[in-house]
């Protein structure tokens, strides 16, 4: 792209003068951030322009992607990248004396996500506009993101994430294409004015949905696809009347209530107000965006829905979205007159499904309480949607009345949405070979036998411009130093490094990129947590959403066995480690919050005992978030991807670690194996029950993590430094992380995640980390092999693999 330096500089002092009334000299640092970024969006604007009238003037096949999350991290830098600016820019504001990087640092992470859900959302939206695809989110604007984390006495303490405290410089509020969502009211049956029979709601509740777009900028193309944010706020919310008598909160009830809806992710739902809530969301994002979609296909092709799958397609991301489903039937219904089979027709030729989990907590389910209430005409026609399944079950399992009733959509009391979303989409994906498999022959395998060619699986993947171009320039300038320019769109030509596996050279130089991302990481964590890391330790990192079958757990173990045995051990001598932590649990998340507390309560007794002598240090960076990772990952020697087997549909993580040079000790779950199958099983650190192993394990009820207690007395006293006062002066602090491993809690068996289990082979392997980091050219030719060898795991790659066998999209240049 032609970059105009003057033009720039003059749209960069205009914006200070207009939105702030200073100049250069007077500009604080989030001024400048927000006239750069200003600047940034009037050069790409005309391609974001364009790129719609193309897709106006040429209606073709459009993806629509509806997620309740897109962790997009910051958008300034990623933007300049895609450009082709960085440098100039970077030149530009040298002269002027500002400091880019100061500059980026001011922009807060956008709060629109918390783990990979959100995050692969992002990666495809970078690798659909890159690709030139016409594709688009749909989301939800949080005003408050999930949380802002601070450890407070070691404890998680969650504040409101107020990222848009200022304003967003990136985002386009578009009042013009405000859509109206109802919610309860009362069903009523009766005439159109041309004499059609139709259902109509009474007295509902009326929220407005007002779209903001953020622009989502292809790399090195002039595609510049959106990302389009509902904001939600009520269209008659300030009472006057109530307010005159003096009734000041009930004069704003309404407008503060419609707001609720998007203030925050993931509102805590262990009551029924944070369920509903929660609904309401789903509900408010996907039939406004259902809106959006009707009125712009009605405006360029018209009212024959018979051709609407021809121009559109949705996915849905995870279980969130499902109610999508049922609102776009009551749309062609109730306010285009179709029938039902004509609407079903329509409905079950543009939605797909992406499954992200196995675990039923993540199914989502609704009770038939909340959901009558708040959605009764969305809920009378799931029941419709039910009644004719259920016809079709009775046929296919005539006497079978327990498979009839399991499979049903509505049974015990609650809307099964992950059936929902089965029954009514023509493809269901899986999101790594292992989670497909688990999903065909054990969680889903009734819906399999009934819809075999419904079911595929999409490995995911994570895009090279965020998570090496921007997150480790120096490895960028490595790689197009000797394979040239090109694998920025085209990662499998990674593999050309191969041949500089012997290289002493490129090991050398591999290992010092290494060593000055760690060393970077150790400044930054200085600032901002007063930690004091060792650069030339083992940079072992964990950082993901904190969960059990993640079993962060099971890494604070080790972690305690290593510093059992320094202190019993005065000449046992380990390689320095230094153990990374990063990860938010869910803020109603009992058990999670417990080991986020353990975890800090071990850092404080172990970073502070100088009988340790440096040799292991822990730190849990606190708020962890995009922009935090991309400066972990390319600091990191070990990728922790350790969750029991068969429990991670994929990871993505896993992915980053991998093309930044980090070495996977992990199980064989997720897409560690296709990490393990491309790299070689050499050049990582398996351990641990396969899948197959736990799952055969659970059918015979068979274990028993007694054996484990007494078979290792190491393993035995770590359970029981967590209730006699080790890490915490109360007893009772840990005492249920003990007791859900030891007796099981809340009507589990005990050790769910076979933490137990799997401790000694996972002492094992990480004793195998250390021996190997030893030989530091060997360790170097590992972590080559293991980037040369990520090329699969970049979300181009999966995107291609949608088109092909989902979305059919057609590459549309701008």
């Amino acid at each position: 792209m032609e970059f105009d330096r003057e033009k720039f500089k003059t749209n960069l002092t205009d914006r200070l003068r207009r939105q702030y009334g200073k100049d250069i000299t007077q500009a604080n640092k989030h001024d400048l951030f927000d006239a750069v970024s200003a600047s940034a969006l009037e050069i790409i604007m005309p391609n974001w322009m364009e790129t719609r009238k193309t897709y106006d003037s040429k209606p073709t096949k459009q993806l629509s992607y509806f997620s309740a999350e897109f962790l997009m991290g910051r958008a300034l830098g990623n933007n300049l990248i895609n450009t082709g600016i960085l440098e100039q820019v970077r030149d530009v504001l040298e002269e002027m004396h500002i400091d880019l990087d100061v500059v980026e640092d001011e922009e807060p992470d956008a709060g629109l996500g918390n783990g990979g859900l959100g995050r692969l959302a992002a990666c495809f939206l970078d690798s659909l506009a890159t690709l030139e695809y016409p594709g688009n989110g749909y989301g939800i604007r949080y005003e408050y993101g999930m949380f802002e984390q601070h450890i407070e006495n070691g404890e998680q303490v969650e504040y409101p994430d107020n990222w848009l405290k200022h304003r967003d410089p990136w985002e386009v509020k578009r009042s013009d294409l405000s859509v109206t969502v109802k919610f309860g009211g009362q069903i009523k049956y009766g005439k159109t004015p041309d004499g059609q029979d139709r259902f109509f709601i009474e007295n509902a509740e009326e929220v407005t949905a007002t779209p903001y777009d953020i622009p989502v900028v292809g790399y090195d193309c002039k595609t510049v696809n959106t990302l389009r944010l509902w904001q939600a706020s009520s269209p008659n919310g300030f009472d006057l009347q109530l307010f005159n008598e003096s009734q000041y909160q009930r004069a704003v009830e309404r407008q503060n209530n419609a707001e609720n809806i998007t203030r925050v992710l993931y509102p805590n739902d262990n009551g029924p107000m944070g369920k509903e809530l929660r609904l309401r969301q789903q509900y408010f994002f996907t039939s406004a965006s259902l809106q959006d979609l009707v009125h712009s296909f009605v405006n360029k092709v018209g009212t024959d829905f018979t051709k609407f799958p021809e121009y559109n397609v949705i996915q849905l991301n995870d279980t969130h979205p499902v109610v999508a489903i049922p609102e776009l039937m009551r749309i062609l219904i109730d306010e285009y007159n179709l029938g039902w089979n004509d609407a079903w027709s329509v409905v079950t030729k543009t939605f797909a499904y992406t499954n992200h989990t196995i675990l039923a907590e993540a199914l989502e389910k609704w009770s038939i309480e909340i959901f009558q209430r708040l959605l009764p005409r969305i809920y009378q026609i799931v029941e419709e949607i039910n009644r004719r399944f259920t016809i079709e079950l009775r046929q296919k399992f005539p006497n079978d009345y327990d498979k009839q009733n399991h499979l049903s959509i509505i049974h015990d009391g609650k809307v099964y949405m992950a059936w929902l979303a089965i029954y009514s989409s023509f493809s269901v994906n899986g999101v790594a070979e292992l989670h497909t498999k688990i999903l065909k022959e054990q969680e889903l395998k009734d819906w399999n036998f009934l819809y075999p060619q419904k079911f595929n699986n999409k490995t995911n993947g994570v895009t090279q411009r965020r998570w090496m171009l921007k997150s480790n320039p120096e490895l960028s300038e490595f790689i197009t130093e000797r394979i040239g320019h090109g694998w920025e769109k085209d990662l499998s030509l990674l593999k050309g490094l191969e041949k500089y596996a012997d290289d002493d050279a490129s090991l050398e130089k591999l290992f010092q990129i290494k060593l000055h991302n760690k060393q970077k990481l150790a400044e930054y964590l200085k600032h901002s947590q007063n930690e004091f890391l060792d650069p030339e330790s083992i940079f072992d990192t964990q950082v993901k959403r904190l969960h059990e079958y993640k079993r962060q757990l099971l890494n604070v173990f080790h972690i305690i066995y290593l510093y059992n045995r320094i202190i019993d051990d005065p000449s046992y001598n380990p390689p320095s480690r230094t153990f990374i932590f990063g990860a938010k649990a869910a803020s109603g998340y009992r058990r999670a919050k417990s080991i986020i507390k353990l975890i800090n309560a071990v850092a404080e007794r172990v970073n502070n005992d100088r009988r340790v002598g440096g040799k292991l240090r822990v730190v849990f960076v606190e708020n962890y978030r995009v922009s935090v990772a991309e400066k972990i990952i390319p600091a990191s020697d070990v990728s922790e991807q350790i969750s029991t087997a068969g429990y991670e549909a994929s990871g993505t993580s896993n992915m980053k670690f991998m093309m930044n040079g980090a070495l996977t000790l992990g199980t064989l779950d997720g897409a560690n194996i296709e990490i393990v199958e491309n790299a070689g099983k050499e050049n990582a650190f398996i351990f641990g029950l396969t899948a197959d192993e736990i799952i055969k394990i659970n059918k015979e009820h068979s274990y028993n993590p007694q054996k484990y207690l007494e078979r290792s007395p190491e393993l035995e006293k770590i359970v029981n430094q967590l209730v006699d006062g080790t890490f915490d002066s109360s007893s009772t602090t840990f005492k249920e992380i003990h007791d859900s491993l030891v007796y099981g809690v809340e009507g589990q068996r005990p050790d769910v995640f076979y933490v137990l289990a799997d401790f000694d082979a996972y002492v094992k392997a990480q004793e195998q980390v250390a021996k190997a980091y030893c030989d530091k050219k060997k360790w170097a030719k590992m972590a080559l092999i293991n980037i040369a060898n990520s090329g699969k795991f970049s979300s181009d790659r999966t995107i291609e693999d949608y088109v092909r066998d989902i979305w059919h999209l057609k590459k549309t240049p701008v």
